[in-house]
């Protein structure tokens, strides 16, 4: 039986779909200002990983990811610049050229790392109307109020808000301070919809949305802006997840996903819009993967000391090392990131490669007892250290190599490191390696080992582990 743990109830359930064998899941994707960081991608393996866990229950999973290019301002208090209009004035691009690029890095980084695609993106400029039609709703409802600034949601109406978060509403009631917007009602009430700031317009509409073109009659220095029944603006950023989650998944849906930085604002005001507009909850199981952490604290683009994947690459690192990586803590534990760490997980990495590569393409049975273990180790809220420990039981037992390749094979269904295929009778050996290779045999030949030692330095350096075995040697990338 699958468990999962439910930040919601602040328990491990078992895991029951609402219709059958189908499982509904929604991502929170990023927002496409400026590249992903190696925190951010730790979150999306650890969403991989459930909807591979997922799917090697025999589930369908229909997925969906959002990509914001609208509306998540610099604050949380629902003040500050719109981040992708800050991106926009940094690199002197339009917001649409800004959403383009990291929107495509963003992917390139899900590829690098075997992250499977959501079945659907749900693209925030692309679903305004269904944005509007639901603070339509929550206003009908009553929860809904207009500042000079935009239309608020009530939370004070709502008497479980914060529930999420076991938010303590009277301590910050009482701790607030002098509000940005005194026309709150109350500290934790959030921006459904932002009106636009009557200034100076633009002499010309941002390239790429016909909707962009402004109105004479309320000037503005926004590039990103929308009619509404309210005026002239744009959506606040939780309404995109709740109103594009509704548009593709019935509520309530089977299971939201996110960084525990959602779980306070985000995530609970998710909650909040869904059950203003339609009376219902937004998802039954609610789960969130931790920070991955510096020494010095969490790791944050806002913070400055993000690392970014690209930057492990140009370091010479192979994108599944950082995948393997992030194995080594349950993906609720904050995981701390060091160069030193990353080398012992690369190290390991190659020599989990290596013994895979020597199992050849012969495939037996899958070794039911591993598989067992293995299944447990993933349903068990998807513990990947103990997954990853079977994994070199198994290559360590003294099964024959055909019911090992096989079993791996399983595995991999749920890893993601690239060990499918990965055996020596595959890999493509370039013709300056099989050179070395060729002179290092004849240096071992002749028990010159010092020669033997350079040239395998010498492979190592094109980016080749070279084992002694007594069949020979053993070639890994």
């Amino acid at each position: 039986m699958l468990k999962l743990y439910n930040t919601l109830t602040r328990q491990t359930e078992d895991f029951t779909p609402i219709n059958g064998q189908k499982v509904s899941l929604y991502s929170c994707g990023p927002t496409v200002y400026n590249y992903a960081h190696i925190g951010n991608l730790r979150t999306y393996i650890f969403s991989d990983v459930l909807r591979r866990t997922l799917e090697f229950n025999n589930f369908d999973v229909q997925h969906v990811m959002n990509i914001t290019d609208v509306g998540h301002l610099t604050s949380d208090a629902d003040t500050g610049e719109d981040k992708m209009e800050a991106g926009a004035a940094r690199e002197g691009k339009t917001v649409w050229e800004i959403a383009s690029y990291y929107t495509d890095a963003f992917k390139n980084d899900l590829e690098h790392l075997h992250i499977l695609e959501p079945k659907i993106w749900a693209k925030a400029t692309d679903h305004i109307e269904d944005q509007i039609e639901q603070v339509k709703k929550i206003e009908h409802s009553g929860f809904a109020y207009k500042t000079s600034t935009g239309i608020y949601f009530d939370t004070s109406k709502l008497p479980d808000y914060g529930k999420l978060a076991r938010l303590d509403i009277k301590g910050l009631e009482e701790g607030a301070r002098v509000e940005a917007d005194p026309e709150k009602r109350n500290p934790t009430d959030f921006a459904l919809w932002k009106l636009s700031t009557p200034q100076s317009a633009h002499p010309e509409p941002a390239e790429g949305s016909r909707e962009n073109t402004h109105n004479s009659e309320q000037p503005s220095k926004r590039l990103m802006e929308w009619d509404s029944p309210w005026g002239r603006g744009f959506p606040g950023w939780h309404i995109e997840c709740s109103a594009m989650s509704g548009h593709f998944l019935e509520f309530p849906f089977d299971i939201h996903t996110g960084g525990v930085d959602h779980i306070p604002v985000h995530h609970t005001n998710e909650i909040a819009q869904v059950q203003g507009a339609e009376g219902k909850d937004q998802a039954n199981v609610w789960m969130h993967g931790e920070f991955l952490v510096l020494d010095k604290g969490r790791m944050g683009k806002s913070e400055g000391n993000f690392i970014t994947l690209q930057t492990l690459i140009d370091k010479g690192y192979d994108p599944l090392s950082y995948r393997y990586f992030t194995y080594s803590a349950h993906y609720r534990k904050q995981l701390t990131f060091s160069y030193e760490a990353l080398d012992a997980s690369a190290t390991a990495y190659k020599k989990l490669t290596a013994s895979v590569s020597t199992l050849g393409q012969d495939k037996g049975n899958v070794i039911k007892e591993f598989q067992e273990r293995f299944r447990s180790a993933i349903n068990d809220d998807l513990n990947m250290p103990q997954a990853l420990a079977t994994t070199w039981d198994l290559l360590k037992s003294n099964q024959s190599p055909a019911d090992k390749q096989a079993t791996v094979e399983e595995f991999e269904k749920v890893l993601g490191l690239g060990l499918s295929d990965l055996t020596e009778n595959t890999l493509e050996i370039p013709t300056e390696v099989q050179t070395l290779l060729d002179q290092r045999q004849t240096a071992r030949d002749a028990k010159d080992f010092p020669t033997s030692d350079t040239l395998r330095d010498q492979i190592a350096a094109l980016g080749y582990t070279v084992e002694d075995t007594p069949d020979g040697q053993k070639l890994s990338k």
